[in-house]
């Protein structure tokens, strides 16, 4: 099979070079695509769980059920998703991935105006636009190396990280106002136009003829896919990071499944308000993006990495203490705290893996990673919905978020403590320079 015809980054004109990154056009593009895409889906992370409170009265566990469901494929294609897109032209795959969400989604309030909206249409929908956005996720990660230069790479990762986390802040607010404005199922609509507007961006990205790569070896999807799992298992900075990203997702994602259940039932809070407490983490996120570059420049990414991890998590343990009146600040500061670490560690691995894995193997590397991480997150959801229902929500606050407090600590192994910064030189994909 052939390498995936993605553009080839773009040169900047010196004159440019001070405004960054936004002055290449296809990253601009991705860029602009993907800030409004994941405004509309921050509005479904609100506005979701707050169709099935409010609208359909949901259960505890059926709310979490909902979380689970948009990350079940990560376990049932997450592997595959890898091999696949190193296999094929990333673009396309990412516009037809942009286009199955948003018909999905527009179907949530086409249902809800006729009167047939169900519980099970929008588990249906949470797990088909779950499993796209595996594969959109997956081809993004390998579109970006071909976008930028290598030095460019925690430049283009910090914006798209923290124009993210900026949408997340903005979407998770205004999907608890549109929700209270115009109904929990009409303000999924947004999530719908957002999808369309990602797929028009990334179809007006030129694409350029890339380089001759030497011809890929004939094999077949199982092997190629036990390749990347190979990697990850047996490299001593890829294996730490995986499992770190597993017990943090399983923890963080489980808090995040029951926080609308929490703000509304628990602490007495209206629909604009939730959308208020659900934008900090956005903002945190941002500030964490903001800074992650100069800071690990400075300090190291390994210890940058480390400290962002193990010093910011214990204030999570602020959240459960939240209550009506100025006890919300609670809220605010341990997520707020939290976040930041994590926006900070975001960037760090994300640049780390585009640049340290074989060119041939980003795909794979990123699939098995984030079957990893994101395979735990369902679990999470479950989880946190099973102990909420038998030990009540804000109890299973405290258990979720003492865990996420210990994740960190898989990274205190000597690759990480004894260096100052991860390595930068790109990985051969030899078994020998794999071994731990």
């Amino acid at each position: 099979m052939g390498g995936p015809s993605n553009p080839a980054p773009e040169p900047v004109p010196a004159h440019r070079r001070r405004g960054g990154l936004l002055w290449q056009r296809n990253f601009r593009l991705l860029w602009i695509g993907e800030t409004v895409n994941q405004l509309g889906s921050a509005m479904a992370v609100v506005g979701v769980p707050l169709l099935a409170v409010l609208v359909l009265h949901a259960s505890t566990f059926e709310v979490a059920a909902l979380t689970a469901a948009a990350y079940l494929p990560w376990l049932v294609i997450g592997l595959p998703a890898g091999a696949w897109v190193d296999r094929l032209p990333c673009r396309p795959v990412m516009i037809v991935c942009d286009l199955i969400s948003a018909v999905l989604f527009a179907s949530i309030p086409v249902a809800a105006w006729l009167g047939v909206l169900t519980i099970g249409q929008v588990l249906a929908v949470q797990l088909i636009a779950g499993a796209a956005n595996v594969m959109f996720m997956t081809a993004y990660q390998v579109n970006l190396p071909s976008l930028v230069t290598a030095d460019e790479l925690v430049e283009g990762n910090a914006k798209m990280q923290g124009s993210a986390a900026a949408a997340q802040f903005g979407g998770n607010a205004l999907g608890g106002i549109a929700a209270q404005a115009v109904g929990a199922a009409t303000a999924l609509l947004f999530n719908a136009a957002s999808f369309l507007v990602s797929a028009a961006c990334v179809l007006a990205i030129q694409a350029r003829v890339p380089r001759q790569a030497a011809p890929r070896k004939v094999t077949t999807l199982r092997r190629e896919v036990a390749a990347g799992v190979a990697l990850v298992a047996r490299d001593r900075y890829l294996r730490p990071l995986a499992l770190f990203g597993a017990i943090g997702n399983f923890a963080l994602d489980g808090f995040a499944a029951l926080a609308v259940v929490f703000l509304v039932r628990d602490v007495g809070l209206g629909a604009a308000a939730v959308g208020l407490l659900m934008a900090v983490p956005g903002i945190a996120i941002v500030l964490g993006a903001a800074v992650a570059r100069k800071i690990s420049t400075r300090a190291g990414s390994a210890r940058t990495l480390l400290v962002s991890t193990l010093c910011t998590a214990p204030f999570a343990l602020l959240v459960p203490l939240t209550g009506p009146g100025p006890r919300l600040a609670f809220y605010v500061i341990g997520v707020l705290v939290t976040a930041m670490g994590v926006g900070v560690s975001n960037v760090i691995i994300a640049t780390f893996r585009q640049s340290y894995c074989p060119a041939g193997m980003i795909g794979r590397v990123t699939a098995t990673m984030r079957f990893v991480a994101f395979g735990a997150t369902p679990v999470g959801a479950l989880v946190a919905g099973a102990l909420g229902t038998a030990l009540g929500v804000r109890n299973t606050m405290w258990i979720m978020l003492s865990v996420l407090v210990l994740s960190g600590t898989v990274l205190l192994t000597r690759a990480f403590t004894r260096s100052r910064s991860l390595p930068t030189g790109r990985l051969a994909a030899g078994p020998a320079q794999v071994a731990a």
